[in-house]
């Protein structure tokens, strides 16, 4: 928790209380349904939290926003950024439904009222968004297919609006196709060793109608 609060010193008070439930509450759940890795779940704040939350240095999400976490998992990047930017709205998306229930529990406990968790298929969600998160999912490639008719027309950020992706490792043939993504290091960022290639990709698209 030192460590979110080392990068991210303005929290309010609920946002630290939520932020510190989630500890006992990703235990609590990996117990009875596992979702993060037995190694992963005592660095939970560094490879989990912190990471998500590389988004929140690139982009500080306008309240209204929506903002789509396709295959959330356990609910990464999707409830960290949601306790970070309470007035924007989050749908968090998977195919496996005992994700989804883990994420659903979480957000009851935190009582996010910014999240709407559903065990679906990114190509069948239907509206459109300013932003689409996700952590390493699939290949960039294949995850424009599945987004690419999702984005708003109307851009209110810094950033165009399109894809924030949280990626690790030479992504130089990956984005070969992508000539306007943008790679932002988070060990510029985050002290961490494990942040030593790990980057933000942020690629914008155009609203299809």
């Amino acid at each position: 928790m030192d460590e979110i609060l080392k990068y991210f010193p303005d929290l309010t008070e609920l946002q630290i209380e939520q932020f510190q439930k989630l500890d006992f509450l990703y235990h609590d759940w990996n117990e009875k349904i596992n979702v993060i890795s037995r190694k992963d779940i005592d660095a939970l704040y560094t490879k989990h939290i912190l990471h998500s939350l590389g988004i929140a240095k690139i982009m500080k999400f306008e309240p209204g926003a929506t903002v789509l976490d396709v295959g959330t998992g356990g609910g990464f990047p999707g409830i960290p950024l949601a306790i970070l930017f309470p007035e924007t709205r989050f749908y968090l998306i998977d195919v496996i439904a005992k994700k989804i229930k883990v994420v659903q529990g979480v957000v009851d406990a935190l009582e996010l009222k910014n999240v709407k968790a559903e065990q679906k298929r990114a190509e069948l969600v239907k509206g459109d968004f300013d932003f689409i998160v996700s952590r390493a999912v699939t290949n960039m490639p294949d995850f424009v297919s599945w987004i690419k008719d999702k984005i708003k027309k109307q851009h209110k950020h810094t950033l165009k609006n399109g894809i924030l992706y949280l990626k690790g490792g030479d992504l130089t043939e990956e984005l070969a196709a992508f000539p306007k993504a943008t790679l932002y290091d988070l060990a510029d960022i985050f002290e961490d060793e494990f942040f030593e290639t790990k980057k933000v990709v942020h690629l914008p698209l155009k609203f299809q109608p």
